[in-house]
């Protein structure tokens, strides 16, 4: 009979998004990631199967736990301030390299060239679209957005622009730069 994990699973895939943000899938060892989580190589393998196995659960944690943040903040305020804000909730930064976006660092470093990646990948996309474009419809709805905006276009293009501003957060973009990056984003919808 298989012993339980002697380890926290949530903490440990924590810890693995750490590593993964911080050095890819390929780079990270699997004493990197041992290292990191603080678990025995056998607890590694009994509890995720392999490597693989615990990047696609670290991956689909991260990408649960991105929608979740912008969720909260696209239920605050008016729709162009729910949105700048989900724009730029949790996008991580230079200064911390274990807080980059395992979703974008997966795409950049496997492209399409893994079905699974992929999968998990776009039903993360497919969410943030599906959030954004109530958002933007409420928005419409309120005449705060121009009305004859294809909601599902200016979600995919907010899509865009957040994996964009995640990637220039770790390139050492300002707070300041980024705001000012979802500010002109908004202007493009904003009734005029």
């Amino acid at each position: 009979m298989a012993r339980p994990p002697e380890f926290d699973r949530e903490e440990a895939i924590a810890s693995a998004i750490r590593v993964f943000a911080r050095q890819g899938f390929e780079a990270a060892s699997t004493r990197d990631l041992i290292e990191g989580i603080g678990i025995g190589r056998q607890s590694l393998y009994g509890a995720f199967g392999d490597k693989r196995g615990l990047f696609l659960e670290a991956l689909r944690h991260y990408s649960a736990g991105s929608l979740a943040q912008m969720r909260v903040a696209l239920a605050k305020g008016t729709a162009a301030e729910s949105i700048k804000a989900a724009l730029l909730v949790g996008l991580g930064s230079s200064g911390d390299v274990e807080s980059g976006c395992l979703g974008v660092g997966s795409i950049v470093e496997f492209s399409r060239s893994d079905p699974e990646i992929n999968a998990l990948n776009d039903d993360a996309a497919t969410a943030v679209v599906t959030a954004f474009a109530g958002r933007v419809r409420a928005g419409m709805e309120a005449g705060e957005f121009d009305a004859e905006l294809d909601p599902e276009a200016a979600a995919r293009m907010l899509l865009i622009l957040r994996s964009g501003l995640k990637v220039a957060a770790r390139g050492g973009a300002s707070n300041s730069e980024l705001g000012d990056a979802a500010d002109l984003a908004l202007c493009s919808i904003v009734r005029r």
